[in-house]
């Protein structure tokens, strides 16, 4: 059983950047689950839907909500089954649970989120 299990979350103040991490347990350590699967960054702030933040296909192309492009970047990390969130010139709208989803033959797994909180 594929389990998730974010970090990296915090307190931050306007303009401040985090570096969210997912590690993947309980699969094959190579090649790392989030390159060859659709993996994504959702949040979910209270009295809002969970949304999508970024994406990255399999070896393929990467895209983000308009609201991230180009402060966020997901990435695969080098260490076997994990996978970044870098978040820079963050907002107090940015505050929220963030969570990762990874699709493994069409069966979506979730971590249990990590609180990135922005003050103004």
């Amino acid at each position: 059983q594929v389990q998730l299990v974010e970090s990296g979350g915090g307190l931050v103040q306007t303009g401040g950047s985090l570096r969210l991490s997912c590690g993947a347990s309980g699969t094959a350590s190579s090649p790392n689950v989030f390159s060859v699967n659709t993996a994504k960054w959702f949040r979910q702030s209270p009295g809002n839907q969970r949304e999508c933040v970024a994406l990255m296909t399999p070896y393929g192309p990467t895209n983000y909500r308009e609201s991230v492009r180009g402060r966020f970047t997901i990435s695969a990390d080098s260490t076997p089954n994990t996978m970044c969130l870098e978040m820079n010139n963050l907002k107090p709208e940015d505050t929220a649970v963030y969570y990762c989803n990874v699709q493994i033959t069409m069966k979506p797994y979730w971590g249990p989120g990590t609180q990135v909180s922005v003050s103004s």
